[in-house]
């Protein structure tokens, strides 16, 4: 069986509180042995989680980056430059298995989020606020799941994993 890609989505200018649950985040996925998967460029919750993942010996990251000119995390193992733009996210979510919104703070993660229960991905939302848990909830009744903090997310995903075995 291949290596399980979560996949970390977020905003490029997050609130501090969801820079430090990406870096953390970044570096359990790396723990549990799983490829992480990220926007790739070199700022927000793309690069915080990213460097988290590298602080764990045998890491592996991966970053599909919007343009060719994209600036790319320095934490980043393989860069796939794909000159699509925003449409890049499609190729963010259907190569996840698990797709983690670090946060809902802007449309570009609200699409991913979107993008993946369109494509029947497992979601997580880590620290989303009130309103967006209700909307992606009320759009997708129990095909999201809510974290609080980063165990839960692993839990989740874990548990998640297991299932489609």
């Amino acid at each position: 069986m291949r290596t399980p890609i979560i996949g970390v989505m977020g905003a490029g200018e997050p609130s501090p509180r969801h820079l430090a649950l990406a870096r953390e985040l970044g570096r359990e996925i790396a723990k549990a042995g799983w490829i992480l998967l990220t926007g790739g460029r070199d700022l927000g919750v793309m690069d915080a989680a990213s460097a988290g993942a590298k602080e764990i010996a045998g890491s592996f990251t991966l970053g599909i980056l919007p343009e060719a000119s994209s600036r790319v995390s320095s934490h980043v193992d393989v860069a796939v430059f794909t000159d699509l733009g925003n449409a890049r996210n499609n190729i963010n979510v259907l190569t996840s298995d698990v797709v983690v919104a670090c946060g809902v703070e802007g449309p570009g993660t609200a699409s991913e989020v979107a993008l993946a229960l369109k494509s029947g991905k497992p979601v997580v939302l880590l620290a989303a606020d009130e309103a967006a848990q209700r909307f992606f909830q009320g759009m997708a009744p129990g095909r999201i799941q809510v974290a609080t903090n980063i165990s839960e997310v692993i839990e989740t995903v874990r548990t998640t994993l297991a299932g489609r075995v």
